[in-house]
């Protein structure tokens, strides 16, 4: 669906004051605390440059009490500093006296990262909470006071709802950020007005993601083509009324409790789309350490199905290479071991080299990427479940808070019904 929300570019910033919500949660070494990864850091970062003439208070989360990555952010306020070229204060504390003294004095050009929101107890503890009663949490109310805009960019946590995320624009003029607008832009025209054919490459182990995308995408018609492949591919071979074999059908019952109900799911989408829903028609076995083909006519096969064969990349690479739009998510098999990362590679590098416009994302398919060096993607998303909930029509709090900010701060910008 299109979202109706005010953007950063629809409002003049210079020297005003701007809570910038963003989403640096970064792989992180938990003996020694070092980031083990950058790329959202360095997105932000981009989007922290176009706010260059107001004063930036960041607030941001890093994983979740419990976890042995959940720690302070101040490795990522010195990333974000390496990244923009000049400092990024930091302050251990949320809304203390001290923090707030400090943001009152942050002069336009100047940026400074406060601590972890979830070390503070509302932002996690709050569950199920409408976008009212988070509004009136005491971070909300602590720190509202002290800026003229909230700018959210954090749309790998668009899908959730917490009270930094959806608690102020009900308190705040709120704008959606560069890289959260950019994000919702692309995705939605390739959606919704995409250039024939709109080719969807489902991959990976997340099974139950990429069927309520591959079910979202059918339903609103968009879609000519989903190439399942990966333990997804395996699912509709065995919706199909064919045998894996019990390694390859193990594994499925192991990720998804409720398989029985998926393999219904895929029964019904094989009935109303046949001639849409493509899955392999031979793959990759492991036997015992060696790479070794099996076509579809030879399942059930005793070894695991950990890749596709060459009849299927053929095939799934031609529809690739023919397409107008490709969104495309999660690897074609097992692709760690070298022996068997063939089909997601091939696969991938059909993406690559197609004329379509091209989206992708999944942190597996972006590891992909990165280790291909595949450069003429059109748009990599920094979303993961974000990016699943988007494309399988689910809500997304923070753009329906965004939206509602608009109707509460900028009534004059809302056409008359």
């Amino acid at each position: 669906m299109a979202y109706d929300y005010v953007a950063y570019h629809e409002v003049d910033l210079e020297g005003k004051k701007v809570l910038m919500r963003v989403d640096i949660n970064s792989p992180i070494n938990p003996q020694t605390g070092e980031l083990l990864g950058f790329k959202r850091i360095k997105e932000h970062s981009k989007s922290i440059k176009v706010l260059s003439d107001s004063a930036v208070v960041l607030i941001a989360h890093q994983s979740r009490p419990g976890k042995k990555d959940f720690t302070s952010l101040r490795p990522h306020a010195e990333a974000l500093s390496s990244f923009l070229d000049r400092e990024v204060r930091f302050s251990d504390e949320l809304f203390s006296t001290s923090a707030k003294r400090r943001i009152e004095e942050l002069s336009p050009g100047e940026v400074l990262l406060l601590e972890n929101v979830r070390f503070y107890s509302e932002e996690v503890a709050l569950k199920n909470f409408d976008f009212k009663a988070f509004s009136q949490t005491h971070i909300v109310r602590e720190l509202s006071p002290l800026f003229d805009y909230f700018v959210c960019d954090a749309f790998s946590a668009a899908h959730r709802s917490q009270p930094t995320l959806t608690g102020f624009p009900l308190v705040l003029p709120s704008l959606a950020g560069p890289l959260l607008d950019k994000e919702v832009s692309v995705l939605t025209k390739a959606t919704e007005d995409p250039k024939k054919p709109l080719v969807a490459l489902l991959g990976g182990i997340k099974i139950e993601d990429s069927m309520k995308v591959a079910k979202n995408l059918l339903e609103g018609g968009a879609v000519d083509h989903v190439l399942a492949v990966g333990v997804v591919g395996n699912l509709f071979v065995w919706a199909s009324g064919r045998k894996l074999g019990r390694p390859s059908e193990d594994v499925i019952k192991k990720e998804v409790p409720e398989y029985k109900k998926l393999l219904g799911v895929a029964r019904d989408l094989l009935k109303r789309y046949p001639d849409k829903i493509e899955y392999p028609t031979d793959f990759a076995a492991d036997a015992k350490g060696e790479r070794v083909r099996v076509g579809i006519d030879d399942l059930p096969s005793r070894y695991p199905l950990y890749d596709i064969e060459v009849d299927t990349i053929a095939h799934f690479s031609n529809i690739l290479k023919e397409a107008g739009t490709i969104i495309a998510n999660g690897p074609a098999g097992v692709f760690e071991p070298p022996e068997f990362a063939v089909g997601t590679h091939e696969l991938y590098r059909a993406v690559n080299s197609s004329r379509a416009f091209k989206v992708v994302g999944g942190g597996e398919t972006n590891a992909v990427i990165e280790a291909l060096s595949l450069t003429r993607i059109d748009h990599v998303s920094t979303g993961g479940g974000a990016l699943v909930s988007f494309l399988g029509g689910e809500p997304m709090p923070v753009l329906d808070a965004l939206q509602e900010s608009k109707k509460l701060f900028f009534p004059a910008s809302i056409p008359p019904e």
